[in-house]
């Protein structure tokens, strides 16, 4: 922390490698940033998807700072866990807020930037698309935080909910955390480190995350300009 610069809160690697006073955090804080993306609705800057595949190249020393285990998978199991734990309780903190000021909404009389026939699409859409809603949502920056959000305002089967959140979010969590720690295995073995290539990855991890949410973004403005 003594030569801090704020581009820092960018990298990923910053907040795994995060120490104070000589004790290491850098696990507690991965495992804010996880619950906040959705919780705390602050996933505009923080480096979800990144923060989960660099923490499984890093997953030994993020679990040797709490408890020494021998293995790499239990490691590597606890961690998926732990990190998968934070993103169900973190949806299911954006469900309760979008549930309780849902009803406000609901009863919200029409104005020029609210229409209450949006809000009745999406519940219908949620309604329909739910499950894949959320699966889909877990693994594309910032929709993510709203969609649990959106799920409660549109009052979605808590039952349903839960069993999407749940499997979305080990889903997530275990795909990139266990991709993070082996492919760093299987490229160390042909003399590349990647813990020397972090901006590359964090740029590539990006551009893939993102590709789909500006695919869409194109294929609308497209059919759109094509009515007019």
């Amino acid at each position: 922390m003594n030569n801090f610069d704020w581009t820092q809160l960018v990298n990923p690697e910053f907040y795994i490698t995060l120490s104070i006073g000589g004790f290491q955090i850098g696990l507690y804080i991965v495992l804010f940033i996880v619950f906040a993306e959705t919780g705390l609705f602050a996933g505009f800057f923080l480096p979800g998807d990144s923060l989960l595949f660099l923490s499984g190249i890093y997953s030994r020393d993020l679990i040797e700072n709490v408890v020494y285990i021998p293995s790499d998978f239990i490691n590597v199991f606890i961690l998926s866990t732990l990190v998968a734990v934070m993103g169900v309780l973190g949806n299911m903190t954006g469900y309760w807020f979008g549930a309780k000021s849902g009803y406000y909404l609901f009863k919200k009389e029409d104005t020029f930037w609210f229409k209450k026939k949006y809000l009745l699409q999406s519940k219908d859409f949620f309604e329909k698309y739910g499950g894949k809603a959320i699966i889909y949502a877990r693994f594309l920056p910032i929709f993510r935080t709203f969609a649990p959000i959106i799920a409660g305002i549109v009052s979605m089967d808590k039952k349903k909910f839960m069993f999407y959140n749940v499997l979305s979010s080990f889903l997530w969590s275990f795909i990139l955390i266990f991709s993070g720690h082996y492919l760093y295995g299987v490229f160390l073995e042909h003399g590349i480190d990647l813990k020397e290539h972090i901006e590359v990855i964090v740029i590539g991890i990006i551009i893939v995350s993102t590709f789909p949410v500006f695919l869409k973004l194109i294929k609308k403005r497209t059919s759109h300009q094509e009515k007019i």
